[in-house]
């Protein structure tokens, strides 16, 4: 396995590698991490790569695009197993031979498996389907000595052991480096509407949302666009074509109006972009007060009954105050894009309850904190 190199891209949130590597497989990957001493950033395709904090040092670069491979994909049963460096677009589209899904949709081109697991990304549809956590159902590590781990398995209910798959979405990296992927899959709908319903405020917003998530409708999504003043939401159906029908004149009945399309707009599912984009989590009841806390100017989505938005705010804006205002709603704030790399408080904001937990847990699988150092929550 020879060196590979890549001009600008050899670097994480600003912080240059001194060397990168692409391995191809679970053994190299392991003597990697087995001959290298020093500090050790897994990355994918590097489309979420400011979702964490900046690296406090990059010694080797280690990119799993060359992980490329579907391994198996059992209609029958409803899985697949594909290792961390393919494309999601690539596994959808062999899924979609067969008329099935992976149900994760993040925006971003070109995500890989891996990445899309250590940032823990997914789009509008997460409020049907659920997130990565949902949908991940086995997974093969190689851990900093070098060690293979596999947790979990090739069916959809599965008990023994640990649950590696929960612990390492969302770890960037930081607790090892994710080789191969189960996934539970989903048929692909036969149809598809909307319905897109503009909203005064998000007074309103929040009214509209709460009356969706108290009725009987299933719908797949139900996304809140704000922009330049204007708000409207978005309700997709997914399902056989007489039930898209019936749902979506329910919805137009129910919230007193709304024009139906056989898509939903343009916007549906993209990430703002800006020179500051902040993820929200918060109580999906107080989506009007997350709104309202927000900064004059910020504009993007809200996944309306889930309790997470996307929002491009002003570079100049206060993250302390907005973080400190969002707090008595179970609110958060983290960035996930900024022109310049900001350090780990001012990415991630105030430490947990739980951070005690988290680093016990990273001393357990990194005890020299080598891998990904200083991304997570707290300079971990």
């Amino acid at each position: 396995m020879a060196p590979v190199t890549g001009g600008a891209r050899d670097a994480v949130a600003g912080v240059a590698a001194a060397e990168v590597v692409a391995p191809s497989t679970a053994g190299e990957v392991a003597e990697v991490l087995r001959s290298t001493r020093g500090s050790v950033v897994p990355v994918g395709a590097g489309t979420k790569t400011g979702w964490a904090a900046p690296p406090s040092s990059c010694d080797l670069l280690l990119r799993t695009s060359g992980l490329d491979r579907i391994v198996e994909h059992v209609p029958g049963d409803l899985i697949a197993v594909a290792e961390a460096g393919v494309p999601l677009n690539a596994l959808q589209r062999r899924l979609a031979e067969h008329g099935q899904m992976l149900a994760l949709d993040p925006p971003e081109e070109g995500a890989t498996l891996g990445g899309i697991v250590g940032a823990n990304a997914s789009g509008p549809r997460r409020l049907r389907y659920g997130t990565v956590r949902d949908l991940l159902i086995g997974v093969r590590v190689v851990l900093a000595d070098g060690t293979d781990a596999r947790a979990g398995g090739k069916v959809v209910k599965n008990v023994a052991g640990y649950d590696l798959g929960k612990l390492y979405t969302g770890a960037h990296g930081a607790l090892g480096v994710v080789v191969s992927t189960v996934w539970r899959l989903h048929p692909l709908p036969k149809a598809t509407g909307a319905v897109v319903v503009p909203v005064a405020d998000g007074a309103q917003a929040g009214r509209l949302a709460a009356l969706v998530a108290r009725s009987t409708l299933t719908p797949t999504a139900v996304e809140l666009r704000f922009h330049d003043g204007a708000r409207e939401l978005v309700l997709l159906f997914e399902s056989i074509e007489a039930s898209v029908r019936a749902q979506s004149a329910e919805a137009v009945r129910l919230l007193g109006g709304g024009e139906r399309a056989s898509a939903p707009p343009a916007w549906f599912g993209r990430r703002p972009e800006g020179p500051l984009v902040l993820r929200l989590a918060y109580a999906p009841a107080a989506l009007p007060h997350i709104l309202a806390a927000l900064p004059g100017g910020a504009c993007g989505t809200a996944s309306a009954c889930t309790g997470v938005a996307y929002a491009a705010v002003p570079e100049e804006t206060d993250l302390a105050a907005l973080r400190a205002a969002i707090a008595p709603y179970d609110g958060s704030a983290v960035l996930v894009a900024s022109r310049e790399p900001r350090d780990a408080a001012d990415h991630w904001g105030p430490t947990a309850d739980s951070f005690g937990l988290m680093t016990r847990v990273k001393d357990q699988f990194d005890p020299a904190r080598r891998l990904s150092p200083g991304r997570l929550l707290g300079g971990l």
